[in-house]
């Protein structure tokens, strides 16, 4: 999507800088790096232990990959970073714990989240994908390769901060357990949802979830004084929105998103794109995609605003 503006999007402050995810193969540790990416983390997948620092220094500028290298001032910042770190890196992955301390150290705040489930259920998961078990390289059963993972991640399990048994979990009820553990305290954090606005002249919107027509409305356009304008200008919002046709519109659209996004939220989806149209995409809405936009984020929601076609509204005036 195209967008001539985005209005700032609510930050998860709250979220560590640095998770790493780990635990028994099968346990779901793919689905947790999912969840992460939709929460807004750099994910790296099978990422030995030695070079989680220099993936830090990556992250601050002020951390030092290396204890002897020097820092680069300069060096651009990722915001967070999740890493699934296993023992598919045999040779590495007993440094795990190491520099989990060495990072710690540094001012990193990180935390650790380990996956596990019975073994029957990991031996059901390895049938059922027909994929080999990393630790039976040498012709050892599925089952004994489980006990040689757990005997490796014995202390790795007893030191992390969050542990979750997946044995009874169906993916989404883990995604959900996740986005309420690391979702800014709230499961509507792990839905992103984005609003904007567009002009149907310009064509109807392809990626919507939810579409909103608001042509019905008084059109700001046939007032030479406001025309020039946008939906971001006071003149032509307080037009759209303080017309009897707009307080009764606004009551009900928000009653329909009080019953929808909740269900969205409770199916597990993780992006939700609404769009609202008028004729240009320029006065009614791009006004009421920003009204929208206020009101789930004062529900609680992570939200973005846009609006598709306001350059193309603008250039048709010149």
């Amino acid at each position: 999507m195209d967008s001539s503006l985005t209005v700032e999007v609510d930050e998860t402050s709250t979220l560590p800088d640095l998770v790493i995810i780990t635990g028994m193969s099968g346990a779901g540790r793919t689905e947790a790096m999912h969840v992460f990416e939709d929460l807004g983390y750099y994910c790296v997948d099978n990422l030995p232990a030695s070079l989680i620092p220099n993936m830090m220094s990556l992250m601050r500028a002020d951390y030092p990959a290396l204890e002897n290298e020097p820092v680069d001032q300069s060096a651009k910042k990722l915001e967070r970073v999740a890493v699934v770190c296993d023992v598919r890196n045999r040779e590495y992955f007993s440094e795990l714990a190491e520099k989990l301390a060495f990072m710690k150290a540094n001012g990193i705040n990180c935390s650790t989240v380990f996956l596990d489930a019975a073994d029957e259920k990991l031996i059901a998961r390895y049938k059922s994908s027909r994929r080999r078990h990393p630790m039976c390289l040498d012709g050892t059963t599925i089952s004994q390769g489980i006990q040689r993972e757990r005997q490796l991640l014995m202390d790795l399990r007893d030191s992390a901060d969050v542990v979750i048994d997946t044995t009874s979990m169906l993916p989404q009820n883990l995604r959900s357990t996740l986005r309420q553990s690391f979702g800014s305290g709230s499961k509507r954090r792990g839905l992103s949802v984005s609003v904007y606005s567009f002009g149907f002249k310009h064509g109807a919107p392809l990626d919507a979830d939810l579409v909103m027509d608001v042509r019905f409305l008084p059109n700001p356009y046939y007032d030479p004084e406001l025309r020039p304008l946008t939906g971001l200008d006071a003149p032509v919002r307080d037009y759209v929105m303080f017309r009897e046709e707009t307080t009764e519109f606004l009551a009900r659209w928000k009653d329909l998103l009080d019953v929808v996004m909740p269900g969205y939220v409770a199916e597990g989806k993780q992006q939700l794109a609404i769009a609202v149209g008028c004729t240009g995409g320029q006065h009614r809405s791009v006004a009421l995609a920003e009204a929208t936009g206020d009101y789930l984020k004062s529900k609680g929601y992570r939200v973005s605003v846009a609006h598709r076609d306001l350059a193309l509204a603008a250039g048709s005036k010149q």
